[in-house]
């Protein structure tokens, strides 16, 4: 960790390099007239000629106007802070005048200025916009620039001046400096600098006329700063924070480079970044058949539209990177659409078909700005059904098809827990079947609710508070737990091997640093099965004494251990059988996920199962595990003993 000495020493250095340098003509972006971010003048055009002609898009403009319809009654937002957090409002600022900005536009109708004004004049009197936790401020920033640059020319100039000075004030001179410690944030390679660099160079670009030496260093920070994340997502596209993370720092990552696009900003070419450009593929594939997400990390299994697949997809014109956006939109596809405690999505009968579950996400009109000129019905399925992507946090994502509702889907994770957002999770996976999620990740819990009742949660260290948070340790994951003890935070794993044969797909990861000083060695493979059924396969060396293995995974489905051998999972009215095979006993078991400590969230309708075993010291065995879904019943197996031969 960088002492705060350190990171000012570092933030100057680098800010003093940006008033040096040549950087950015301010003067050019000057010249050109509001609105000229992310839609700029005349641009409306393009998504009116959409609107007519295609479907999907009409019914996604028409959900956005109805949703500000509904925002026009309703009372500005307040103050109001959720422990050290403004990012609620700030969000709901966002969503508010996105949505109402853009109505404005489409339609020219005052009422939709109106309450756009409104809502930018009481967040603009705000105090302050609670600059020690910078995500609000950034957020706030965006959506108050795109307000002020969007109805520039309507709003009267007591409001512009409101308004600028807001975003001046509240905004970008807070992002300088030690005195609210926000300066470290744009040498950071995680989420919060690609918020933070987007909505700060939002607001420059707003006041750039008034400010435009403030501006110039802003937009000069940006340059440099945001390759800094972009360069993280190397060599593959995997993103280290996981799939929710990704959706939020890689769509103001691209709100970013879409600015400078269009102003001619060349100094960062998104296509000289590899590895980010790959991300989509990341993205796509993150999703399971059963509808949900490889939810590892902070990150919770629902899965959402995501506006920025429709900025690759048009980049790099391969709309195959839309199909599980078209599975959204169209309702053709594997995808079930959910709702917060994962049941299904049913039809609004007061709005019919319409597109209104999507108006929560505060960046949707994003998707008519990138996608209105893409024809989703002519989207096919992506050609190849298995990813790979190394880096900080590997992941081998395999299925059996993309078509197939009852497809087979394993997500299978390496890495390390010191990582950001990070649980103790190395090893684990999750598995879809029959159209269901038979090996399922708890994923994150509210933080609020963990730091309101004062546990430390961002220490990564090995004695943290953090690893007692029932969902976050090793115990509560699909992974294994040797003598009782935690993960080590400091140990790094890596997708080993791997191969995709249609009749055998693998990965392998060797994890003896993660359990180094409880084992000797540990390896763990996972192989999908003549398109069948999915094997599970570790291998231990113990230490000079007896060592204790206790392997789980969570589920929601009905858990019933038929025999020492074998455990039957119901669900949704499918099957799974887990057959165990070994030259040691086993104890099969189910464990409680109540959990006794009053800040740990709820856990009910989920359970952990799995084996406890005695690993006799001096001994080297192996563990086979098999999933074997009902579409499978009686399909001949066979257990491979030696990971060293999976190929």
């Amino acid at each position: 960790m960088r002492s705060i000495l350190t990171v000012f020493c570092l933030t100057m250095a680098m800010l003093n390099s940006y008033l040096h340098a040549e950087g950015i003509d301010i003067s050019k972006i000057n010249q050109i007239p509001h609105p000229r971010i992310l839609l700029l003048k005349d641009d409306e055009n393009a998504i009116k000629e959409a609107i007519k002609t295609d479907t999907t898009w009409m019914k996604m403009h028409n959900a956005i106007i109805e949703a500000s319809d509904e925002i026009i009654p309703l009372p500005c937002l307040e103050r109001i802070l959720e422990g050290i957090r403004l990012l609620d409002v700030s969000r709901e600022c966002l969503r508010r005048v996105f949505y109402l900005s853009y109505a404005y536009r489409m339609t020219g109708q005052e009422k939709y200025l109106q309450r756009a004004e409104k809502e930018l004049l009481a967040v603009s009197n705000f105090s302050d916009w609670q600059p020690l936790h910078f995500l609000g401020v950034a957020e706030m920033s965006l959506a108050v620039a795109i307000g002020y640059d969007w109805l520039y020319d309507k709003l009267p100039p007591s409001s512009r001046v409101i308004i600028e000075n807001a975003l001046i004030a509240k905004g970008i001179d807070k992002s300088f400096g030690t005195k609210d410690g926000n300066g470290h944030i744009y040498l950071g390679s995680n989420n919060w600098n690609q918020v933070c660099n987007a909505g700060m160079s939002y607001a420059a670009l707003a006041v750039s006329e008034i400010k435009p030496d403030l501006a110039k260093t802003v937009l000069d920070r940006a340059v440099k700063s945001i390759q800094i994340p972009m360069n993280a997502y190397n060599p593959d596209g995997a993103f280290t924070e996981g799939y929710m993370y990704w959706q939020y720092g890689t769509v103001f990552n691209i709100f970013l480079l879409d600015a400078f696009e269009k102003l001619g900003i060349n100094e960062v070419n998104p296509l000289e970044f590899n590895g980010f450009m790959k991300t989509s593929g990341y993205l796509l594939n993150m999703m399971g058949s059963s509808g949900q997400s490889f939810n590892y990390s902070d990150c919770v299994p629902n899965s959402i539209l995501n506006p920025s697949q429709f900025w690759f997809a048009s980049k790099l014109k391969d709309p195959s990177l839309l199909w599980v956006e078209k599975s959204y939109l169209l309702g053709k596809g594997f995808v079930r659409l959910t709702d917060g405690n994962g049941l299904p999505l049913k039809p609004d009968e007061n709005k019919g078909t319409t597109f209104s579950q999507f108006t929560s996400d505060r960046t949707l009109p994003a998707i008519l700005i990138w996608g209105c000129k893409i024809n989703l019905t002519k989207t096919l399925p992506p050609r190849g059904v298995n990813w790979v992507g190394k880096g900080e946090t590997p992941v081998c994502l395999m299925r059996t098809s993309w078509v197939n509702p009852n497809a087979i889907y394993v997500g299978f994770k390496a890495g390390s827990a010191k990582t950001s957002h990070s649980h103790m999770d190395i090893g684990s996976f999750v598995l879809d079947a029959d159209g269901q999620r038979w090996a399922s990740d708890f994923g994150m819990q509210s933080y609020f609710s963990l730091e309101s009742k004062g546990v430390k949660l961002w220490d990564m260290g090995q004695n943290s508070e953090r690893w007692s948070v029932f969902r976050y340790n090793n115990f509560a994951h699909n992974t294994l737990t040797v003598n009782g003890k935690l993960q080590n935070v400091n140990g790094v794993s890596n997708i080993d091997k791997y191969g995709f044969d249609p009749a055998f797909s693998y990965a392998i990861s060797d994890l003896s640093e993660i359990y180094k000083g409880q084992l000797n060695a540990v390896k763990r493979g996972i192989a999908i099965v003549k398109k069948k059924y999915v094997v599970l396969q570790d291998e231990y060396e113990s230490t000079s004494k007896n060592d204790t293995i206790r392997w789980t995974v969570m589920t929601e489905a009905e858990v019933t251990i038929k025999n020492d051998r074998c455990i039957l999972l119901k669900k949704g009215g499918k099957e799974m059988n887990v057959l165990f095979d070994t030259s040691l006993d086993l104890k099969l078991k189910q464990w409680s996920t109540h959990s006794t400590k009053d800040y740990d969230a709820p856990n009910a309708g989920k359970t952990l199962f799995g084996f406890e075993m005695i690993l006799p010291a001096h001994t080297k065995t192996c563990v086979s595990v098999k999933f074997i879904p009902g579409s499978a019943k009686g399909e001949k197996t066979l257990f491979k003993s030696d990971l060293n031969h999976w190929k």
